[in-house]
């Protein structure tokens, strides 16, 4: 049974930092290609990073780009997502997503999905 378990989410201030982790198993963590998607309340899922399976290519949002790093460690099966510089637009759930190894892109559909980790920017 796969499994993606998130944590890292909580309560920061704008301008503020955080690191998101994403523990899988169930699955070869090292030939899967992983993504963070986000979801604000009322609002659709939106994509925010991906990576690929060796950790070489990585893929962000324009929203994202410069200020979110996505990155994996193979030996723990685990994946980050290391926030800086939050904004007002940024709290939201947090999502990990795995699929098979493919091009990275924004839109590409993800196999398996973990439950969210929830982040909140005060200003």
């Amino acid at each position: 049974q796969v499994q993606l378990v998130e944590s890292g989410g909580g309560l920061v201030q704008a301008g503020g930092s955080l690191r998101l982790s994403c523990v899988a198993s169930g699955l070869n963590f090292r030939i899967n290609d992983m993504g963070w998607f986000r979801q604000a309340p009322g609002k659709k899922r939106e994509f925010v990073a991906a990576i690929n399976f060796s950790g070489r290519d990585t893929y962000y949002a324009d929203s994202v780009k410069g200020r979110f790093t996505i990155s994996r460690d193979s030996a723990k099966s685990t994946l980050y997502l290391q926030m800086s510089s939050l904004q007002a637009e940024d709290p939201a759930d947090y999502h990990c997503a795995a699929r098979s190894p493919g091009v990275l892109t924004a839109t590409t559909r993800y196999g398996y999905w973990g439950q969210g980790t929830k982040v909140t920017v005060s200003s």
